[in-house]
């Protein structure tokens, strides 16, 4: 879990980075199928999707998210294992994620159908059975190993500094 802003930065970099790349990817697929402009479709609507899942993320569904979390559902069992913190959190913002961003996802493409609860239901549900396996078995664990690293690295340079901040 990110430690400071620093850190939250950059987990929501990888995470969403990596989210909304695939995720894009899936939907145009399932609209369109792989055309030879699928490529140039991904990239085109990747800056402006990534950019509103990183506001998403970082002002909406993460802080609403950990105080849900925290305030109602981390309990002695969970506090065990760092693993079923992230893992209860990932599921959470998974299912906020998809909530905004196939929203998003219908607004920009102007796909609205006949009727726009059960396009919104139908996408968000054909989102949500991809985004869940993604960020629990591809993305979530790429981003941690990663997050995990930086700690990693930074870790000895401040406990070496913290002893001799003492001794002064």
């Amino acid at each position: 879990m990110p430690r400071n802003f620093k850190e939250e930065l950059l987990f929501t970099a990888v995470m969403a980075g990596l989210m909304v790349l695939v995720m894009a990817g899936y939907n145009i697929a399932l609209a369109d199928g792989f055309s030879h402009h699928f490529i140039r479709e991904v990239l085109t609507g990747y800056p402006l999707a990534l950019l509103v899942a990183a506001i998403c993320d970082l002002g909406i569904i993460g802080p609403s998210v950990k105080g849900i979390f925290f305030k109602f559902i981390l309990n002695d069992y969970m506090k065990k294992k760092q693993i079923r913190i992230a893992l209860t959190i990932s599921c959470m913002m998974v299912v906020g994620m998809v909530t905004l961003m196939s929203l998003f996802g219908m607004i920009v493409t102007q796909n609205f159908g006949g009727n726009f609860f059960l396009t919104y239901l139908h996408t968000w549900i054909f989102n949500l059975f991809m985004a869940l396996p993604l960020q629990l078995i591809v993305v979530g664990p790429i981003a941690r190993a990663i997050l995990g690293a930086v700690q990693k690295k930074t870790t000895p340079a401040t406990e070496n500094l913290e002893p001799e901040s003492l001794n002064d």
